[in-house]
C-alpha cells in the first residue's frame, strides 16, 4: 500500500518509518524545509542513528500527495482543516493520528475531515504510543478506531499491525478521539502536581478522578464508557501523565515548578496539543454544562493565566461526592 502523511513532526515520522518498514510506500509532506530536507537524506530528523528506508520520501509541496488514496493526518488539531482543505478527499481514507478539538468548533479531528468531504472514510489511531519509542521498534499497543466499513478498517488493521505494533480495532470512534485528545489536560495537571511536589499519591488521585472526569464527558458526547478503560482512554493516560518524554506532562511540570507558560513553551519548543485542548473543552463543559472540575482548573490556570497555588487550593477545598457519580 501507499500512504501520504501529513505532518513531519515526531509522530508523524515515527508512523511513517513504520510503515515503510512493513513494506510501504511513504510519503511525509511537511511545511519546514529543514525537516523535508533531513527526511530525504535517509537520516531521522529528531532521533541520531536512526537510518529511514529508501521507500520514504519527504516533501513541501502538497499537490504531491494527490495520487494518495490513504492519507495519515499527524498534524497540530488547529491547522488540520486549513492543510486539508485544499486536498480532494472524495473516496479516500484518511487515518486521524492527531489528538485535540479545534477551538470555537469544538470538533473532532475526524469531523473536521467529514465536514471538508462527506464521502471520505475516516478512522482514528490513537494509544500508549511516544513516537520515539515506535520510531525505534519497542513494542506498542494502539486502537485503530472507525464507525463504518469494517473491511477498510481491516485492511488498515493488517497495514499498521506487526509484533512491535499491536493495532486493536474499536467501533467507537467518538471515544477513541476524545480519550486522546482529553489525557493531554490531565497530564498537565499531573505535571503541574509533580512540579509542586505534591506526592505520588495526589498524581495516582488526578490520574483516578481525571479518567473518570474523561469517561464522563466522553459519555456526554455519544461515547461508549468502556472505551475509556482502554488502550486509548486510560492506557494513554497513564503513559502521558508519568513520563518525561511526554510533552504535556512536561509542560505542566515546568508551571509547577514556577515557569509562566509562554517560557514553559518556549522551553519545550514543540506544540503542546493540551494547551488548545483545554480552551476548546473548558468552553466545550460549560456550553454543555458537564462537571469537569480539572479540566477548569487546567483552563484557569494556563488560558487565564489565574494563580497556580489559588487554584489548588480551591481544587482542594471542594466537598467530595459519590466516587462513580457520572
Amino acid at each position: 500500500m501507499e500512504f501520504a502523511v501529513l505532518g513531519g513532526g515526531r509522530w508523524g515520522t515515527a508512523l511513517g518509518l513504520h510503515l515503510s518498514r512493513k513494506g510501504h510506500a511513504v510519503l511525509i509532506y511537511d511545511i519546514n524545509p529543514a525537516t523535508v530536507d533531513k527526511l530525504n537524506s535517509g537520516k531521522h530528523p529528531y532521533i541520531e542513528g536512526i537510518e529511514l528506508p529508501e521507500n520514504l520520501r519527504a516533501t513541501t509541496d502538497l499537490s504531491k500527495l494527490k495520487g494518495y488514496e490513504n492519507l495519515i493526518c499527524a498534524l497540530p488539531t488547529q491547522v488540520v482543516r486549513e492543510v486539508f482543505s485544499p486536498l480532494k478527499l472524495k473516496g479516500k481514507k484518511v487515518v486521524n493520528a492527531s489528538k485535540g478539538l479545534e477551538l470555537k468548533t469544538f470538533k473532532r479531528v475526524s469531523e473536521i475531515i467529514k465536514e471538508i468531504e462527506p464521502s471520505a472514510e475516516v478512522f482514528a489511531l490513537s494509544g500508549p504510543s511516544f513516537a520515539e519509542e515506535v520510531s525505534k521498534g519497542l513494542p506498542t499497543a494502539i486502537v485503530l478506531g472507525f464507525e463504518e466499513n469494517r473491511e477498510s478498517a481491516l485492511e488498515l488493521q493488517e497495514a499498521f499491525n506487526d509484533p512491535n505494533f499491536r493495532v486493536y480495532l474499536n467501533e467507537d470512534m467518538v471515544g477513541v478521539e476524545l480519550g486522546g485528545a482529553l489525557k493531554n489536560v490531565i497530564a498537565i495537571a499531573c505535571g503541574i502536581s509533580d512540579g509542586l511536589g505534591l506526592g505520588y499519591n495526589a498524581r495516582a488521585a488526578l490520574i483516578t478522578r481525571g479518567l473518570l472526569e474523561m469517561t464522563r464527558i466522553g459519555v456526554s458526547l455519544g461515547a461508549k464508557r468502556e472505551t475509556f478503560f482502554g488502550l486509548s482512554g486510560a492506557g494513554d493516560l497513564i503513559l502521558t501523565s508519568t513520563s518525561d518524554l511526554s510533552r504535556n506532562r512536561t509542560f505542566g511540570l515546568l508551571l509547577g515548578r514556577g515557569m509562566d507558560v509562554e517560557e514553559a513553551l518556549e522551553k519545550i519548543g514543540q506544540v503542546v496539543e493540551g494547551v488548545k485542548t483545554a480552551e476548546a473543552l473548558y468552553e466545550l463543559v460549560k456550553k454543555r454544562n458537564i462537571y469537569a472540575p480539572i479540566t477548569e482548573a487546567v483552563y484557569r490556570v494556563v488560558i487565564v493565566r489565574e494563580d497556580l497555588r489559588e487554584v489548588l487550593r480551591e481544587m482542594l477545598l471542594r466537598s467530595p461526592g459519590e466516587e462513580f457519580d457520572l
